[in-house]
C-alpha cells in the first residue's frame, strides 16, 4: 500500500517472498523496513509516541504500524497503514488487511499498537525526511539505506539531513563521503570542512579532509588537515601521520582517500 502510494509499481505477490518468513508465518520487521529499501524508499522508524504518529499523518505521509490484535501472551501480529485521524471523535483511519479506511478509536487502536512497543514506520523517498524525525534516527536510516542502493541514490538524503540538522558533523561527514565516492571531491572537500567546523576533534573528517586537498595539490591545506588528524589519539591516527609523512616527503606516492 505504501509503495503504492508513492508510485512504485510493486505487486503484493512480488513482495512476499522478500518478508514473509514461512517458519513465523509472517513478515518480521528487518525484513519490512529491507524490502522497502529494494524498492527505492528510506524506511524510517518513527519515535515509539503517539505524537510522533499523529504528526506524520498531519505531514500527509502515510504510516505503517504494527498491532497486536490479541493478548500480549496469544499474540496476533497484523501490520496495517495509518492513513489520517480526527481529533474531535479521536479516531484513527486504517487501511488494515482487505478493509479500507477503518475508522477506530484512539483508545482501541493505541491498546493494540502499543503491544509492539508501538512500532510505526514511513517509508519516504532519499531528500524527504520525516517532520519530527531524531538526527541519530535520520542517519541510521540512512546509512542502511545507502549499503543498499549506493551513495549517487543517497547523495539527496545526506543533504536533507544536513539541512535539517546543521549542526550534524557526522552527516556533513557522511555528506563528504558519498561525494567523493559519487565522483565529487571538490563538493566532497566542502562537506569535509563543514564536519571540522562542527567538531574539531573528527579525525577521520579532518585526515578524508586532508587526503583529498593533497589529491587536489592543495599541499599547505592538506598538511595542516593531516596534522590535526595526527595529532588526536585514537584508530585514524596511524594512517593519518602516515599520509603526513608522505606529504613531507618528495617523491612517494600519494595516499588514496
Amino acid at each position: 500500500m505504501v509503495l503504492n502510494y508513492a508510485d512504485i509499481d510493486v505487486a503484493v505477490e512480488t513482495l512476499i517472498p522478500q518478508v514473509f518468513i514461512p517458519g513465523r508465518e509472517g513478515s518480521v520487521q528487518p525484513e519490512m523496513l529491507a524490502a522497502t529499501r529494494r524498492h527505492g524508499r528510506i524506511p524510517f522508524v518513527l519515535d515509539n509516541t503517539f505524537d510522533a504518529l499523529l504528526t506524520e499523518l498531519a505531514t500527509g505521509h502515510p504510516v505503517v504500524v504494527m498491532q497486536n490484535l490479541s493478548l500480549p501472551a496469544w499474540p496476533m501480529w497484523h501490520y496495517a497503514v495509518a492513513i489520517g485521524y480526527d481529533l474531535p471523535t479521536s479516531t484513527m483511519t486504517l487501511h488494515s488487511g482487505e478493509e479500507a479506511q477503518r475508522q477506530e478509536s484512539f483508545r482501541r487502536f493505541d491498546a493494540t499498537w502499543a503491544r509492539s512497543d508501538r512500532w510505526a514506520f514511513v517509508a519516504l523517498p532519499p531528500g524527504t525526511l520525516p517532520q519530527g524525525i531524531r538526527e541519530y534516527r535520520a542517519m541510521e536510516a540512512i546509512a542502511a539505506y545507502e549499503q543498499v542502493q549506493g551513495p549517487q541514490a543517497t547523495l539527496p538524503a545526506w543533504q536533507a539531513l544536513v539541512k535539517r540538522f546543521p549542526a550534524s558533523a557526522m552527516g556533513h561527514f557522511a555528506l563528504g563521503n558519498a561525494l567523493h565516492q559519487a565522483g565529487n571531491s571538490e563538493r566532497a572537500i566542502v562537506a569535509f570542512r563543514d564536519a571540522t567546523r562542527q567538531r574539531d576533534d573528527l579525525a577521520v573528517a579532518w585526515l578524508n579532509l586532508g587526503l583529498l586537498l593533497k589529491e587536489q595539490g592543495e599541499r599547505g591545506e592538506a598538511r595542516q588537515a593531516l596534522a590535526k588528524a595526527a595529532a588526536l589519539p585514537g584508530a585514524w591516527q596511524t594512517q593519518a601521520q602516515h599520509a603526513l609523512d608522505e606529504l613531507l616527503v618528495p617523491g612517494l606516492p600519494p595516499a588514496s582517500p
